[in-house]
C-alpha cells in the first residue's frame, strides 16, 4: 500500500532501527518507546488490522509469534515480556497496518497504567 507508513518502513523508504527481519516479518525499534525494550513487529504484507486476519493471511500471525520468540531469545528477555495488538480506532490503533508491540525490561503492571 503506497501511503502506508509501515509499508514504507518495510520497503526501506523510511529509516528504522532493525531488530529482526525474515521473509514474513520485520521488527524495528519503536520511535516512542513505552519500555526500555520496545519493538514494533509487522507482517511484510499489508493487513490493515487484526479484524482482517483470515485463512489466506493467518500464516503471517504464526510467523510474527515465531519472531517474538526469536527476538526474546536474542535480546535475552528471560524475565518476561508483553505482546500487544491494538485493533481499530477505539482499540488505540494509530497506524493502519497490523502490528504488535513487544515490550520488556521493566515490570509491566496489569491492568496497564
Amino acid at each position: 500500500m503506497s501511503d502506508c507508513l509501515f509499508c514504507k518502513i518495510i520497503a526501506g523508504e523510511i529509516p528504522s532501527t532493525k531488530i529482526y527481519d525474515d521473509e514474513y516479518v520485520y521488527a524495528f525499534a519503536d520511535i516512542d518507546p513505552q519500555a526500555p525494550f520496545h519493538a514494533v513487529i509487522v507482517p511484510k504484507t499489508h493487513i490493515t488490522s487484526a479484524a482482517e486476519i483470515n485463512s489466506d493471511n493467518s500464516i503471517y500471525i504464526a510467523k510474527i509469534f515465531e519472531a517474538v520468540a526469536k527476538i526474546a531469545e536474542n535480546e535475552k528477555l528471560e524475565k518476561g515480556f508483553r505482546v500487544v495488538n491494538n485493533c481499530g480506532e477505539d482499540g488505540g490503533q494509530t497506524v493502519g497496518h497490523l502490528h504488535f508491540h513487544l515490550l520488556a525490561r521493566r515490570y509491566l503492571q496489569w491492568p496497564p497504567g
